[in-house]
Formats: structure tokens, C-alpha cells, sequence
């Protein structure tokens, strides 16, 4: 368990202002291309329909995040039978199974499916290697949105696996084994399940690339680089987000005696000291991150602790390309202007972390 104490317990022990000399700051860290990308698509939601709008689970797995759009009329609901006939519905970034997709389509007046393009992929491969007469081991969590959507795609011919026993308990009989995984996971809850399928199936098939986040992977590796360095390490990220459960645990497995997996910057002990690395999971804004720095408040700066540049960038999905297109439309012909030389959209440049702090406004 997170070792978090009250704040208010320890204000009376500890002064405001921690003695911390210097921050380390993963890069990357916070969203990733896939969450950026949900985030931006329920914006266009919340300012395109009147509310409420609904979201097939949570948009992402972060607090704040949720939070700040039930602020802006949007309901969350974990059944899509709970969404009123021709309601604008929204489909969350883990994915969703196809019953739900063709039941939101059913019932709702404008749908959008901001599923990450690369579980996506997963889904895909599912599809292809169940219709070849494949047996699936995808290695997943128990629970977990993105595991039930991906294993809804072919329940009949995939196994679900997060541990050697259960890897050694599996029967495909004579069927060909494909090896798939879960995007979030961390490295190390991969490679011994994922060895142990090779050792079991000598000719398994693996995709060609591999199915683990990139993002994920590369916020792992930033935290590898610092948190033998720190006197603590805080990572940034609600409870329920697979990526920031990884990183908590990654800290712990670096060395580190001090891991503190907050939501918000009220949730840090006040004795914090010497030098504390900072990270935040996929799914967690960089607002989070600029109020953990200030309350540190560190003595000797922030030092950027840097492994790659990370440029990925996901387009909004197509119906909120379509209902963008449609406004610029409206909007240039109710200016005079001229749909045909008038230059497209692109969101490139606009991160979500600016657009979630303007729906606080």
C-alpha cells in the first residue's frame, strides 16, 4: 500500500514548505498521444451538444480529469443501457467491446469512439488471428476496461494470463498459439509471463511490433534513469490507471524506500527532504505536476531527467473530424468566405492540458 499520511495530521509536524534540495522531472511523463486525443474529442463533445453528454466509462483513468468534465454536464455510466434514447454518447480511450459500440450506435444521437488507435491494434489482431483458428494468451489485468474490451472481441478463442501458474495451467490442444498483451502493462509484468508462453510454445506468434504502450514504455524509462538518485519518488496518477500502478511499483523495484502515488498535491507528507523525483502516469495533467513542484518548492531547482523525445500524435477520431469540418463549414459560409482555399484544421499544436484547464473556467 501507498504509504500517504493526512496533511493535516503532518502540518503540525513539519513545516509548510518541504526541505527538498532538488526535483528530478521525468521526460516524458503525464498524457500520452492516446489521451490527448480522448481529452480534446469529449471537449468538442461538451462545446458542440447541449448536456448532459454521456462517456462509456471513464474518458481516462485520472480523478481530476473525470471531475473536470462531470463539472461540464458530462455522466459518466458503466452500463450504456443507463444513457436515454438520443443522447450524444461518447466511448471511453480503453476501448469497448463490440456489443457496446453497436448498442451505443443504437441508441445514441451522436457517437464517438475515442478508443486508443493503439488498442485498436490489439483489437485487430484478435480479430485476424481468431479467424485463422488461433488460440489467444493475452496477458492482461483481471478488470481492467481495456483487457474486457479486447477479450470481448473473440471470447471464445482467447485466454487471459498475468502470472507463470497461469500460463502453465493453460490447454490450447492442437491449435497455433498467438501471444498479445494488454498496452499498459509495464515491462516487468511482461517479459516473465510473456518467456514462459515461448517456453510452452515454441512457435507462438508474436506481432511484429510490440503491443506495449510506447508511451508507457518510455515513462518507465525516464523513472529508471532517476529514482536511484532520490531520497522519494512521486508518482502522479489516480488508483485505477494500470500505467500509474506500474510506475509506483517500478519506483519501488529501482530502490527507492520513499514512493508516494498521489492524486493531488494535498495527498504529499510534509517531510519530504533532500532530493524527490517527480513522474506522472499517461492519464495525469501537467496542472498536477507545476502544483507538486511549487509545494516542494525545491532549493537548488528542477533538473530534467530525459530519455527520449516524444512526438507521437493521434488525429481526433472521425466523427469529431467530421463535426469540426462541419462547423468550419457553417462558420466560413456564414462569413462569406470561401469553403475551397480555406486550410484544414489541425489540433497539432493545442495539447489537451491547455484545453482540460480552460473547461475549469
Amino acid at each position: 500500500m501507498t504509504n500517504r499520511a493526512s496533511t493535516d495530521d503532518q502540518s503540525e509536524a513539519f513545516p509548510a514548505s518541504a526541505p527538498v534540495d532538488r526535483v528530478l522531472l521525468a521526460e516524458p511523463r503525464g498524457f500520452c498521444a492516446g489521451v490527448e486525443m480522448a481529452i480534446k474529442a469529449l471537449t468538442w463533445m461538451v462545446r458542440s451538444f447541449e448536456a448532459p453528454v454521456y462517456c462509456y466509462h471513464e474518458i481516462v483513468h485520472n480523478k481530476l480529469v473525470v471531475e473536470r468534465f462531470e463539472t461540464q454536464g458530462v455522466i459518466f455510466v458503466d452500463r450504456i443501457e443507463d444513457v436515454p434514447t438520443g443522447s450524444p454518447i461518447m466511448l471511453s480511450a480503453h476501448g469497448s467491446p463490440p456489443e457496446i459500440r453497436e448498442a451505443a450506435q443504437s441508441r445514441g444521437s451522436y457517437v464517438v469512439d475515442s478508443v486508443c488507435p493503439l488498442v485498436t491494434k490489439v483489437h485487430h489482431e484478435v480479430k485476424v488471428r481468431a479467424g485463422k483458428g488461433y488460440r489467444i494468451v493475452y496477458v492482461g489485468h483481471e478488470g481492467h476496461e481495456e483487457a474486457v474490451g479486447t477479450m470481448a472481441v473473440a471470447p471464445d478463442a482467447i485466454d487471459r494470463v498475468e502470472s507463470i501458474a497461469e500460463v502453465d495451467a493453460l490447454t490450447t490442444g492442437d491449435k497455433p498459439v498467438a501471444l498479445l498483451a494488454q498496452t499498459t502493462l509495464s515491462h516487468r509484468d511482461w517479459e516473465g509471463v510473456a518467456v514462459r508462453v515461448r517456453e510452452r510454445f515454441p512457435e507462438v506468434w508474436t506481432p511484429g511490433r510490440s503491443d506495449l504502450c510506447f508511451a508507457t514504455t518510455n515513462r518507465q524509462a525516464a523513472l529508471m534513469e532517476l529514482a536511484h538518485r532520490c531520497d522519494a519518488v512521486i508518482v502522479i496518477g489516480s488508483a485505477n490507471s494500470s500505467n500509474t500502478r506500474a510506475l509506483e511499483q517500478l519506483a519501488r523495484e529501482e530502490g527507492c524506500e520513499r514512493v508516494f502515488r498521489v492524486n493531488t498535491v494535498a495527498e504529499l507528507p510534509h517531510d519530504l527532504h533532500g532530493t524527490v523525483g517527480v513522474t506522472a502516469g499517461a492519464s495525469a495533467p501537467e496542472e498536477l505536476v507545476e502544483e507538486v513542484i511549487e509545494f516542494l518548492a525545491p532549493t537548488d531547482g528542477v533538473e530534467i531527467v530525459s530519455v527520449t523525445d516524444e512526438d507521437e500524435y493521434f488525429p481526433p477520431p472521425r466523427n469529431i473530424r467530421d463535426l469540426q469540418t462541419s462547423i468550419e463549414d457553417a462558420a466560413t459560409t456564414l462569413l462569406g468566405g470561401s469553403t475551397m482555399d480555406r486550410p484544414g484544421m489541425d489540433d497539432r499544436s493545442l495539447g489537451a492540458s491547455h484545453v482540460l484547464a480552460s473547461l475549469s473556467g
